[in-house]
């Protein structure tokens, strides 16, 4: 029994990342295009007349929300596109009467958003070199971060999947509270800078959390408590994955 979930888990991961490499001018590429020019038109153009936050350049500053905001989006939009595609084709019906466990069709499709994700990351890391030398102050914060970033948004666009009735469900959390929380996350800014009514909201966006945490692990600083960060992350990570096991279980939104 645990032989064939592990086949079947194996499986979809490579179904999934196989799909990534084999359409990756539209998986890889967009990420690669996008992130070079944020780097080109808020780095380079703006950056240098905006000066330093923090004492840091501002070029060195954006990056890892930059790197991180790559990760999130490919995680995110790699699971539900994957698995709504699922439902249309009505291919998720055999996987539902087949011997897999729920968890081990969640975390197939988990795993191929996280390979993307994590790929877009590293590419992205790779074109800031071209702007910018960033090192490392914590090596393990990086890692986690990244990681549980990627997780944690593959889980969440697979319960969007499972919302969605028609391929334009699909783009409504990703273009109205994904994007604008994204920007409002302190990507380009330090809530320092803000007023304390604002900062004291911005408080309230996850988001701010992860790039804060993510930017700590290159510089030390950050507007957030990072343990704290780390330990809301993993709880959300928990409350999400249960959340996505109850409803695949019930069978809810597998039926278009």
């Amino acid at each position: 029994m645990i032989k064939e979930q592990y086949i079947g888990l194996s499986t979809i991961a490579r179904k999934e990342v196989s799909r990534i490499f084999r359409i990756w001018i539209q998986t890889l590429l967009p990420s690669a295009i996008t992130m070079t020019l944020y780097f080109v038109i808020f780095g380079s153009f703006l950056g240098s007349r905006i000066g330093q936050i923090q004492d840091i350049s501002y070029l060195d500053f954006i990056a890892p929300g930059l790197i991180i905001m790559s990760v999130l989006n490919n995680s995110y939009y790699n699971v539900v596109s994957s698995f709504f595609s699922a439902k249309f084709s009505k291919s998720v019906e055999e996987l539902l009467i087949s011997p897999l466990s729920p968890s081990m069709i969640i975390l197939g499709y988990v795993m191929g958003g996280m390979a993307r994700g994590l790929l877009t990351g590293l590419i992205v890391t790779i074109i800031s070199m071209w702007f910018t030398t960033l090192s490392i102050y914590s090596l393990w914060v990086v890692i986690s971060t990244i990681f549980l970033t990627s997780l944690l948004f593959s889980i969440a666009g697979f319960i969007n999947a499972l919302f969605s009735k028609k391929f334009d469900d699909v783009s409504i959390v990703p273009t109205f509270i994904l994007t604008p929380l994204i920007y409002l996350g302190g990507i380009f800014y330090s809530i320092e800078s803000l007023s304390p009514f604002w900062q004291t909201l911005s408080k309230f966006n996850p988001i701010l959390y992860i790039i804060n945490t993510f930017r700590y692990g290159f510089f030390g600083i950050s507007d957030i408590p990072v343990f704290e960060s780390l330990i809301s992350i993993v709880i959300a990570i928990f409350i999400l994955w249960s959340t996505a096991h109850y409803l695949l279980r019930k069978g809810f939104g597998t039926n278009l």
